[in-house]
């Protein structure tokens, strides 16, 4: 038995990579940052154009029905581009409100196109990019609600993700969401684009290696550069068949497994490039920043490690 991507996934990914490689995501991602998301927004549409977002709408409110691999597959990429925005929270959205209802015959079909992206958040939590995103969904103790507004802006460890509280209240779309689903899909595509995080900050630290020389020599040739590398390269790796198993099962062991695996992949990927880079990977100046602050903040995403741990542990329950 081979677990494998196939052809057409395997193409998806390359497509991905090509589109986001030609948008520069870096430059959009410090304006992201800076309080500036046209470009952003105008990425955000041709990411939605590729069929990201209709990975995680069902068909009869024009997206492709449930595809968690694929959907695997789309946010490796993401996160080997740092994509800004709420992306992994426009995925929840679409989640909760993908049982048949007015609310979802009204908002789902926008986020299957990109028109509209969508955060959500649990009441009294701070939600990302509140005040970017076009649709606000609070958890509330009575169910699923359209928060009528946000807060200020807060500042964050990695500036491109945008925090605000949202306002309390707001129109009731469905008493009982699928939270536990819903939450299963934050981890995944949350572990996914971990992953794609250390695997950009592994190529950007191998090809620096090669370049920056001491005593005469470029310091990849040292074996403890290249044990420090062999190590994050190991620990991407194995993370890779957690995250697609994860995909295949939905199970929550498997989910918290996979997410905590290549959260902390990517981190120790990340302390390995900022030790690697030396005093030039301090800069914000540098683009491998974008990177670096972005693994310490997927690791705590949707579930801190000692969260993710306790349901592996205790066996998560029987799959959805």
């Amino acid at each position: 038995m081979r677990f494998l991507l196939d052809a057409e996934q395997r193409a998806f990914a390359a497509s991905l990579d090509a589109l986001l490689t030609a948008s520069d995501t870096p430059s959009v991602t410090r304006e992201w940052s800076r309080g500036a998301p046209a470009s952003g927004r105008a990425l955000w549409r041709r990411v939605a154009e590729a069929g990201v977002f209709a990975l995680a709408v069902p068909e009869e409110y024009g997206g492709l029905g449930a595809r968690p691999v694929e959907l695997a597959v789309a946010f490796v990429e993401l996160g080997r581009h740092a994509v800004p925005g709420p992306v992994v929270e426009t995925v929840v959205a679409a989640t909760l409100l993908g049982e048949p209802s007015p609310a979802a015959k009204r908002l789902l079909p926008s986020l299957a196109s990109g028109e509209t992206m969508a955060t959500v958040a649990h009441e009294g939590s701070y939600a990302l990019d509140g005040e970017v995103a076009d649709v606000r969904l609070s958890l509330a103790s009575d169910g699923l609600r359209l928060a009528p507004g946000h807060g200020p802006v807060r500042s964050s460890l990695d500036p491109a993700r945008r925090l605000t509280p949202l306002t309390p209240g707001g129109e009731l779309l469905t008493p009982e969401p699928p939270v536990e689903h819903a939450l299963a899909y934050a981890r995944l595509a949350t572990a996914a684009q971990a992953l794609g995080v250390g695997l950009a900050l592994l190529e950007r630290t191998v090809a620096y290696v090669k370049q920056r020389t001491q005593f005469g020599a470029p310091i990849g040739s040292f074996q403890a550069v290249k044990h420090r590398l062999a190590d994050a390269k190991i620990a991407l790796e194995f993370a890779r068949p957690l995250l697609f198993g994860a995909a295949l099962t939905l199970a929550p062991a498997d989910v918290a497994a996979a997410k905590v695996t290549a959260c902390e992949a990517a981190y120790a990927t990340a302390r390995t490039a900022l030790q690697l880079h030396g005093a030039l990977g301090y800069t914000a100046e540098y683009d491998l920043s974008l990177w670096l602050t972005k693994a310490r903040a997927l690791r705590t995403a949707w579930g801190s490690p000692r969260e993710c741990r306790a349901v592996v542990v205790s066996g998560g329950g029987r799959r959805w």
